[in-house]
């Protein structure tokens, strides 16, 4: 179905680097050298997840007719955010930096995204937010990034891929996460994998398909990492976003856990309370892809889960999660649409609420004036 009104908040959407030649401007003397002379300047920086020309990859609609799907603001305005009437729209830019081995680069390209992001789509559209990208390989570099970029409210949260070195509940991961809690910025977790490791649990994939598919799988891992490592109660205050992770797994997830934890507890005395409590306080998921078949099957999930704050809204543009502008399943209540369009998101993103009080605030004092 269409948005039933305006003012919809775009949990996930992905503006593009179109090539090197774009963060040059942002990388400082040494590494435009260092990557001029290695010929880095180059290279595509793009994550096999994601493969520009893959059809999932960009809507046919929504493919430009030549260079990178996203890459262009005046698109993105016309397709994502003026197509849904959108309000707020949180921009998630994927970039390959986050796979080198090399920490050095990948913290400098990083700083370069984020500094990118900022001047060349925050500056000109009120309506875009970001958020930080950082370098997983380097803990101390992520966090330094964090530090950096934390001041300027417009980035509203931590980006992570879901497949890397390790599971990220691991502690060595804690410094981030503590910074995200002392900045107010949930930690974003999105489909995607740097292949350290075979994406599957018994090796390597033959195809993009089983790739795509076992996303879900990750996440599954990711989501039990996070509880049995503890990190809700060492962090209280944070928030994780699951992002194109899908949530028809999430009750058979949390019944497992919850069946598990009962015989095993004693190994995991910071697990106070049925892990799917803990999930419900903590853990939110974009809606697209939209993994359920009705609206039916999914009121069903928010029954067995026992919440409507879960989910929440994404268009996930330009990727091809569905057509037109049918963004949501048919027959969902008033209230459940207020709920994912609107209020979920600002429940979950402090920096997104300060800012709609904040217009709201203004908009009485113009108001007032006249």
């Amino acid at each position: 179905m269409k948005l039933p009104f305006a003012g919809a908040i775009d949990c996930d959407l992905h503006p593009a680097v179109p090539d090197v030649a774009a963060l040059m401007p942002y990388l400082d003397d040494f590494w435009r050298e260092h990557l001029t002379e290695r010929y880095i300047d180059h290279a595509p920086f793009v994550l096999a997840s994601y493969a520009p020309n893959l059809p999932q990859s960009a809507r046919a609609d929504w493919r430009p007719k030549q260079g990178v799907p996203g890459a262009d603001l005046a698109a993105l305005r016309r397709d994502a955010l003026d197509a849904f009437g959108t309000r707020l729209a949180i921009a998630n830019v994927l970039h390959g930096a986050v796979a080198l081995y090399n920490a050095d680069m990948a913290a400098a390209l990083c700083t370069a995204v984020n500094r990118w992001i900022a001047q060349e789509w925050l500056d000109r559209e009120p309506r875009l937010r970001a958020s930080i990208l950082v370098p997983p390989q380097d803990i101390e570099l992520a966090v330094a990034e964090i530090e950096r970029c934390a001041p300027d409210p417009r980035f509203v949260q931590v980006l992570l891929l879901v497949m890397g070195d390790r599971p990220l509940g691991h502690r060595s991961f804690w410094p981030i996460y503590r910074a995200a809690e002392r900045h107010g910025l949930p930690i974003g977790i999105h489909a995607g994998s740097t292949f350290r490791h075979a994406p599957t649990s018994s090796g390597w994939p033959s195809y993009h398909l089983e790739d795509s598919v076992l996303q879900a799988s990750a996440f599954e891992d990711t989501l039990v990492s996070f509880l049995a490592e503890g990190v809700f109660a060492k962090f209280p205050g944070i928030k994780l976003v699951l992002m194109e992770s899908g949530f028809a797994w999430l009750p058979t997830l949390l019944w497992r856990t919850n069946r598990s934890w009962r015989g095993v507890r004693t190994e995991v005395p910071w697990i106070d309370r049925p892990p799917a409590e803990i999930v419900r306080d903590h853990v939110r998921f974009t809606l697209q892809p939209l993994d359920v078949p009705n609206s039916d099957v999914l009121n069903r999930i928010m029954d067995h889960v026992r919440s409507d704050e879960l989910i929440l809204f994404s268009t996930d543009y330009p990727h091809w999660q569905f057509d037109g502008d049918d963004a949501l399943p048919e027959g969902l209540s008033e209230a459940i649409l207020r709920k994912i369009l609107v209020d979920n998101p600002l429940s979950t993103y402090p920096r997104l609420r300060a800012a709609v009080d904040a217009g709201q605030r203004n908009s009485m004092r113009e108001e007032m004036a006249r």
